[in-house]
C-alpha cells in the first residue's frame, strides 16, 4: 500500500526511469528505436502518448517488453477485477487508425491477458516468447503467420503458440476482438512429472 500523498508511477515515468537507468539519452533511445527525440521527450513529459507499436520499440531498446512497462505503470497493480468499462491502454498504431489494445490484468502477473479491438495493419513484426501463448478470436477474423505458415482463425477458434515460435498475426476488420493469454516473461514454467493414476 502507498504512503499517503506517494504518486504512481505513470508510463511516461516508467519509460523515463529505464533510459536513463540504461544510461541513454534520448537521441541515442530515437536512434536505437527510429522515433524521434521530440516525440520521445514530449511522451516522456507527458504531453503525448504512444502507441502500443511505439511503446514495443521503446521496450526493445530498453531490453524489456511493452508488457512489463505497462505492468510496471499500473494504477491498481494489486487489484483482481479488471472492468468492461476500462478506457483501452493504447492504440494499437497511430492514434485514430488501427484499434485499441487494453489489459485484462493488473500489474505484474504471472498470467498476462490482452483484449485487442481491430489492427488491420499490425501484422508486420513477428514475435517469439520464452513461454506459450494462446491467440483466441472473440469475434471476426484474423489471420496468423507463425513459422512461415498462413493460418486463417474465425470467431471462435483458438491458436496454441509453442515458446520460441516466430510470429505475427493480423485482423481482417477494424470490429474484429482477439484476446491474447500467455504466461509472463521470465518466468520459468516447469511441468511436474508425469504420475500414472
Amino acid at each position: 500500500m502507498r504512503a499517503q500523498g506517494e504518486r504512481r508511477l505513470g508510463l511516461a515515468d516508467v519509460v523515463h526511469n529505464r533510459r536513463l537507468a540504461e544510461r541513454l539519452t534520448l537521441a541515442q533511445l530515437a536512434e536505437r528505436t527510429a522515433l524521434s527525440p521530440s516525440f520521445l521527450s514530449q511522451f516522456e513529459n507527458g504531453r503525448t502518448n504512444s502507441s502500443l507499436r511505439s511503446l514495443q520499440r521503446i521496450a526493445d531498446a530498453l531490453g524489456t517488453t511493452a508488457t512489463e512497462l505497462l505492468a510496471e505503470a499500473d494504477p491498481e497493480p494489486g487489484t483482481a477485477v479488471v472492468r468492461a468499462s476500462a478506457e483501452p491502454v493504447l492504440t494499437q498504431g497511430d492514434p485514430g487508425d488501427d484499434g485499441s489494445v487494453r489489459s485484462l490484468v493488473h500489474g505484474r502477473r504471472d498470467l498476462r491477458a490482452l483484449e485487442f479491438t481491430g489492427g488491420t495493419a499490425r501484422g508486420e513484426r513477428e514475435f517469439a516468447h520464452d513461454n506459450d501463448e494462446l491467440i483466441y478470436v472473440v469475434r471476426g477474423t484474423i489471420t496468423v503467420v507463425a513459422d512461415d505458415t498462413e493460418i486463417t482463425l474465425s470467431t471462435g477458434d483458438t491458436y496454441y503458440c509453442a515458446a520460441g515460435t516466430e510470429h505475427r498475426w493480423w485482423a481482417h476488420t477494424d470490429d474484429t476482438v482477439t484476446l491474447l493469454l500467455a504466461v509472463a516473461d521470465g518466468l520459468v514454467v516447469r511441468h511436474p512429472p508425469h504420475r500414472p493414476r
